[in-house]
């Protein structure tokens, strides 16, 4: 003889929360490949929604890049791509230079912030601005703080400021526990660029 299931089907619903919309700020960062990455994929997904993004990059020069020509191809009614770096300005000793490159990309975050046209920005690589000291953490604060209510806005580096920490309603950090750079493998278009 079978024994009888007894019914655990839930009858009662637990209340639901009431979740509010709003526009947020997502922080990726760390030493671990990834966070442009991650950046990219939301712009994609935004575009999926008809979405406009507009991505500055603050480090990054002009050699080409895949999302670079994504961003002027297949992407360009969804994606608006500046690139203000100077190249990899860990390596070099000009610090004024580098300040003033840092504060030309400030001046389009600010600007795209603002702009009604974009729903999603992404500050690509501001957290080694700050890093650097070449832009103020708190100036970054105060301008997501005034932020329009719905935008979203994406940081990414390798460093991560408690006080950026602390305005993002997201925080994730990348950790590399292995890198093909390790074993000789330089950097590839397609993956790494």
């Amino acid at each position: 003889m079978m024994k009888k299931k007894t019914d655990r089907a839930p009858r009662e619903a637990p209340p639901r929360k009431k979740f509010k919309k709003k526009g947020l700020i997502l922080l990726y960062y760390g030493n671990g490949k990834g966070k442009t990455t991650a950046a990219l994929g939301a712009a994609l997904r935004a575009a999926g929604w008809g979405w406009k993004t507009a991505v500055v990059q603050f480090i990054k020069g002009a050699w080409k890049t895949g999302e670079s020509a994504a961003a002027a191809g297949l992407l360009k009614q969804h994606i608006t791509l500046a690139v203000m770096g100077d190249g990899f300005t860990w390596d070099t000793r000009h610090y004024e230079e580098d300040c003033r490159s840092a504060e030309k990309a400030w001046k389009k975050c600010r600007e795209v912030l603002r702009d009604p046209a974009y729903q999603l920005v992404i500050w690509d690589e501001i957290l080694y601005a700050l890093k650097y000291r070449f832009l103020d953490v708190k100036d970054v604060v105060r301008e997501l703080q005034k932020k329009p209510a719905g935008k979203h806005v994406i940081l990414t580096g390798n460093y991560a400021p408690e006080a950026l920490k602390a305005v993002a309603d997201l925080v994730t950090e990348m950790r590399c526990r292995k890198h093909p750079f390790d074993s000789g493998i330089l950097a590839q278009p397609g993956i790494d660029f």
